[in-house]
């Protein structure tokens, strides 16, 4: 009895394992046979003539090996062929040829044999556990999932599921202005996985235009439901984001349904959001329409529209250019990415009145590029525009020094006094 005892006890170790792990029982017996199968396939060359059988419910297992009969003096292989002589111990019946089963004690095999058995367990249940990571994980890519801050690092936060497994939220994943403490709970959208050398990571993100989908799917029910779906996303997290929305129910206003009353349903993923401001627009298939509804809330006069190159032209009167690009360019940048259209924005001239402008790109000789590119990052690209923007709001939203602005205005006023001339 004694020799069963450390086996057995293999069997508990393993009950222990499946609890933690969540391995079902058909894997647990899968393991355990090629366990076995490996160590005695390691200590006599070949498993092929042994048969083992793990018995789960009753917590133990048996293994039985097979060998030829063979007269005495032709044992070769002890492990494949057994003596006449030895086999009429079992059987007096036994003829030269036939086939010889008995039981093995596995605990016969000696200690090295155990050890190693524990050694092949513990490695394959590691790989097995890492496998139903990965693959559970693979499968909510693109969902919302809540962890707890565990450690916090200068580039990522660990947090850990309600399994223990472990997540990382980069913080390139991060909004600007979160701020998490340990313990804390942390929502955010499985972003991708990796499984390097069988080594699986989660990575999370809360900056992930996916991100905000979810969370609206979440808070309001008729998305949820497939009344209204969401067309279009665009954000530039913690700051700003636009969301195009469209409605299969005429009796369903798509924008109400997801601000919700005096706000109700969209403040809440304002704060998850850490008080992102969030525009909500009726979709349309109409390319002209569309592109006013992303610059809201400027209103356009008129519109250039290439389709060809994915470029449109918006003139409108001077006091609503600020609007349309927005704070930092953020209204303009996000339109652009909501619509597909690189926007360019020009002030709507006097009627009869026709200029001559010249684009800023003419002045690179005399104003340096990375200037140049600076401007035109808050939407303006010509040289009146330039002229017709308030001195500190090139200084502000550029965000240039005030002599390298006084400077281009020189340059630039220049030009036109000499064609004045």
């Amino acid at each position: 009895m004694a020799k069963k005892e450390e086996p057995i006890n293999l069997i508990d170790t393993f009950s222990e394992f499946k609890e933690l792990k969540n391995i079902d029982k058909t894997t647990m017996v899968s393991v355990l046979e090629e366990s076995f199968r490996s160590v005695i396939s390691k200590m006599f060359g070949t498993d092929e003539n042994f048969d083992v059988i793990v018995n789960p419910d009753k917590g133990d297992f048996e293994i039985w090996r097979n060998r030829e009969v063979v007269a005495d003096d032709e044992v070769e292989s002890p492990h494949m062929e057994i003596a006449l002589s030895e086999a009429r111990k079992i059987d007096p019946s036994y003829q030269v040829g036939e086939d010889v089963t008995d039981e093995v004690e596995f605990a016969t095999f000696g200690r090295r044999a155990i050890l190693n058995l524990r050694q092949t367990l513990s490695s394959r249940i590691l790989e097995l556990e890492k496998d139903n990571i990965y693959n559970k994980y693979i499968e909510k890519v693109g969902t919302i999932v809540t962890a707890e801050v565990y450690q916090i690092w200068k580039r990522e936060i660990l947090l850990l599921d309600d399994e223990g497994t472990e997540l990382l939220l980069p913080k390139s994943e991060q909004i600007p202005r979160d701020f998490f403490r340990k313990s804390e709970t942390v929502r955010a959208i499985v972003a991708r996985v990796e499984n390097k050398n069988n080594n699986p990571k989660i990575y999370l993100s809360r900056t992930s235009p996916i991100f905000l989908e979810r969370l609206f799917e979440m808070e309001v029910p008729e998305i949820n439901d497939g009344l209204i779906t969401i067309k279009k996303v665009a954000r530039i997290p913690g700051e700003r984001a636009k969301i195009a929305v469209e409605s299969y129910d005429d009796r369903i206003d798509p924008v109400g349904a997801c601000v919700g009353v005096k706000g109700s349903r969209i403040h809440g993923i304002v704060r998850e959001l850490r008080n992102e401001n969030i525009d909500v627009i009726n979709y349309t298939s109409n390319t002209q329409l569309f592109i006013q509804r992303a610059l809201s809330p400027a209103k356009i006069t008129s519109m250039r529209l290439n389709e060809e190159d994915s470029k449109v032209e918006v003139y409108l009167q001077p006091e609503e250019v600020s609007l349309a690009i927005g704070r930092g360019g953020f209204n303009i940048k996000l339109a652009s990415e909501l619509t597909g259209f690189n926007i360019d924005v020009y002030r709507e001239l006097e009627e009869g009145i026709e200029e001559e402008d010249i684009f800023l790109d003419e002045f690179s000789e005399e104003i340096d590029e990375w200037v140049i590119d600076a401007i035109k990052g808050i939407g303006i690209d010509t040289a009146k525009a330039v002229l017709n923007s308030p001195r500190e709001r090139l200084i502000e939203e550029a965000d240039l020094e005030e002599e390298t602005i006084d400077e281009v205005l020189r340059i630039l006023k220049s030009e036109f006094e000499d064609e004045d001339l």
